[in-house]
């Protein structure tokens, strides 16, 4: 396949001039971009030189003839692109929540099969460096046979922050679809994906939030917060979603004997003490990494108990990809990765609508909360 892959985007805010740049940095073409509004979508397809751009999908996918569609709306309006795409016979690239339920999103993985269609799914913090460095060194067995893994990060959100579709079920927010999608993601990437039991407990402490127009990129939601949250004139929205969870998981692991027990905690609204951090404990050492989905410092617990900060390889630190962000050098690794796979070229493992299904219906599970087992009287 020589000549370039043409590339369809989906969505005008921050995610969807990501994947445009991280497809172009891959050797694609972008050809078209749509979005809601005919004035936004405009003045980005003449910021980011797109060529044509529309609100009418299916007239999009029709006139643009893509080879590859790259979804990048929020995650409520994912499934009725995605299936016609899938139609169409388009290559499917989709952000991450993939739908809003486990029933859609298995439905749309089908559908790509059956069709014969490539797809990747970008929970993609699994392609940071120090992730990259942490698959290595537990593959080469440094910490022995995995045993344990805990993932803790309290984000602090703003409550007053604008309300969207961050703060609706229906339209693909809450924390399990936009933050333990990620998390997952790396655990599995590391240890092994075969997830054979799952419990977990999900809490709305928000409420409610604000409502403002014009809010149009997720990015800069926190320049539109009311100045005068106690204006009588202010209107506000009510959330129906999870900003903080609890998650305990069990992973059957080609590295270890026995399965590898998981921790995912989330505050999303609580203030944060020590740096978020994911730790990967073994039979011999543990691997420590720093901050925002472990991206930051990796430390080393070796067999003489210290610990100790590593470098990164020289390789994987020369692999990132020379753009700012580590949302957008994810990004680019996986636009890639999926590039490169629809040409033919041999690439590494990438999460695909096999991963995005299963992350669906896990979180299906947990939202019910139909885990607890009541109690008996104790007293």
């Amino acid at each position: 396949m020589n000549e370039a892959l043409k590339v369809l985007v989906h969505g005008t805010g921050f995610a969807g001039a990501g994947h445009a740049e991280a497809f172009r940095a891959a050797g694609a073409k972008i050809v078209g971009i749509v979005g809601r509004t005919q004035t936004v979508v405009e003045d980005v397809a003449r910021k980011l030189d797109i060529p044509y751009a529309g609100t009418d999908w299916e007239a999009a996918l029709e006139e643009c003839t893509p080879d590859i569609v790259s979804i990048a709306t929020p995650g409520g309006a994912h499934y009725d692109p995605i299936k016609q795409a899938i139609a169409q016979g388009c290559h499917v690239f989709c952000d991450k929540p993939m739908t809003t339920t486990g029933a859609t999103a298995q439905e749309l993985h089908e559908l790509a099969q059956a069709r014969g269609v490539k797809t990747a799914f970008a929970a993609s913090f699994r392609y940071t460096a120090s992730v990259q460095h942490a698959k290595r060194l537990v593959a080469e067995g440094a910490i022995g046979e995995p045993t344990e893994v805990e993932c803790i990060s309290h984000f602090n959100l703003e409550r007053e922050i604008p309300f969207g579709w961050s703060h609706r079920a229906e339209d693909g927010g809450g924390r399990l679809n936009n933050n333990f999608t990620h998390t997952l993601s790396i655990v599995t990437a590391v240890v092994g994906d075969k997830i054979t039991r799952i419990a977990g407990d999900v809490r709305d402490d928000l409420i409610r939030a604000p409502i403002v127009d014009g809010v149009h990129n997720f990015a800069t939601r926190r320049d539109f917060i009311p100045k005068d949250l106690d204006d009588p004139k202010l209107q506000w929205g009510e959330s129906n979603v999870e900003w903080s969870y609890t998650v305990m998981a069990r992973i059957d692991s080609g590295l270890a004997e026995r399965p590898v027990s998981v921790l995912f905690k989330h505050g999303g609204l609580v203030p944060r003490f020590h740096k978020d951090h994911i730790v990967f404990y073994g039979t011999r050492g543990a691997i420590y990494l720093e901050g925002h989905y472990g991206s930051g410092q990796l430390h080393f617990y070796s067999e003489d108990k210290i610990w100790t900060a590593l470098p990164l390889p020289a390789d994987i630190a020369d692999a990132v990809p020379d753009v700012a962000g580590e949302t957008e050098q994810c990004w680019h690794v996986l636009a890639r990765d999926f590039v490169g796979d629809i040409r033919g070229d041999v690439v590494d493992p990438y999460p695909t609508f096999a991963e995005g299904s299963q992350y669906q219906q896990i979180i299906d599970l947990i939202s019910t909360s139909d885990t607890w087992i009541d109690a008996p009287d104790l007293t």
